[in-house]
């Protein structure tokens, strides 16, 4: 990967960190209302097998695209493409997270005045009680996704840096 392309990516994910961090958090502005209509879209395309199984479409709705797209450029070895796709992936568990904390509470605003996703699964599961627990690892563990995929790039930078260093030699190596 050429280092002009690392720099770029490590930019542009340096003011997708501000954003997020500068955002209300667990809710990045554009990013997070695209992810809302691929949520809403998740509802209705899952009632379509199962009614009982609707309420957890939203949440696969709006991982469902970052993986597609990952997939997609993991085929095509587009690798700084893929890496988006994941950090756009485990960004979504910093929304889904905001989501799930709000079980008991429910302040945050729904679409359509429904019903609350996560206190509908939460209660099912028995596990209300443990909402903004359960919340704090998903957050976490979207944070650690976020980061693997930089380190990854930059891992995969560094390796290739390193070959060819290695490769342009001249004589035997000492």
């Amino acid at each position: 990967m050429p280092t002009q392309k690392l720099i770029c990516f490590l930019v542009g994910m340096a003011l997708f960190a501000l954003l997020v961090f500068k955002s209300e958090p667990g809710f990045v502005f554009g990013l997070d209302h695209a992810n809302l209509l691929f949520h809403e879209a998740g509802h209705p395309v899952v009632g379509l097998f199962s009614q009982r199984l609707e309420t957890y479409g939203g949440t696969l709705g709006q991982l469902t695209f970052p993986v597609v797209l990952a997939v997609s450029f993991w085929h095509k070895g587009e690798v700084v493409s893929f890496a988006v796709s994941v950090i756009w992936f485990f960004e979504n568990w910093l929304n889904i997270a905001r989501y799930m904390a709000d079980a008991r509470a429910q302040e945050l605003p729904l679409v359509g005045g429904g019903d609350h996703d996560w206190a509908q699964i939460f209660g099912r599961w028995h596990v209300m009680n443990h909402d903004t627990q359960i919340a704090f690892l998903v957050r976490t563990t979207g944070w650690l996704g976020m980061g693997a995929a930089c380190v990854w790039v930059i891992y995969l930078w560094w390796a290739g840096w390193k070959n060819s260093l290695t490769a342009n030699q001249i004589g035997p190596a000492n």
